[in-house]
């Protein structure tokens, strides 16, 4: 199994990054708590991996922190949870705050995580308290860096959309949810974390 990808960070745009490995281009799915540690394009990376085998695709996913790779990994051991609804889980809240979840067994607020129903939510929190303690709190992010080079010109908001939508959300919701921020100054992966934590709030 691949467990770590260091190399040049070649192209990202949530969820999905590249990075050149020895002229190697490995594709990536991140969570944003990810992309919001990632360098500027060409800057040197690293990143812990998973990689999902399955009959018709091997999917590698990255980390910046073992914390997160550990509630990833458990995630997916939960019943009716696969790979990119744990992903959206990493990108709706931190780590911490989905621990908190479950120790006080709110179920309340992981109903306001995308694909998160009641039942999902209920299955959550038993399944993950017993594992809930085995997760590490180390957050130490491993990004490295490194020379940089000039990203091309994107509009931080239509990016912001485009990730949500492939996070799972449709596009006249996604469009809300970033239309009604303040989003000026701020960067695409900025805004698709603010429209998710708004959207974990109400």
């Amino acid at each position: 199994m691949i467990g770590r990808l260091r190399g040049l960070l070649a192209w990202k745009q949530p969820p999905y990054l590249l990075i050149d490995a020895h002229g190697v281009g490995y594709e990536l799915e991140a969570s944003l708590t990810t992309f919001q540690t990632l360098p500027e394009l060409g800057a040197e990376v690293t990143l812990l991996t998973h990689l999902a085998v399955r009959e018709d695709a091997h999917t590698l996913y990255g980390f910046a922190s073992t914390a997160e790779r550990s509630l990833f990994r458990n995630l997916i051991r939960v019943t009716g949870i696969g790979p990119r609804l744990a992903l959206l889980i990493l990108s709706g809240m931190s780590v911490e705050r989905f621990g908190r979840c479950v120790r006080e067994g709110d179920a309340t607020t992981l109903l306001h995580l995308p694909g998160v129903g009641k039942k999902t939510a209920e299955r959550l929190i038993i399944e993950m308290r017993d594992r809930i303690g085995s997760l590490g709190s180390d957050p130490t992010v491993i990004v490295l860096p490194g020379e940089r080079a000039v990203a091309p010109e994107i509009n931080p908001i239509d990016d912001a959309i485009s990730a949500l939508v492939a996070l799972g959300y449709k596009l006249p919701e996604a469009s809300r949810m970033v239309q009604s921020l303040e989003t000026e100054g701020l960067s695409s992966e900025a805004i698709i974390r603010l429209a998710l934590q708004t959207s974990v709030r109400r």
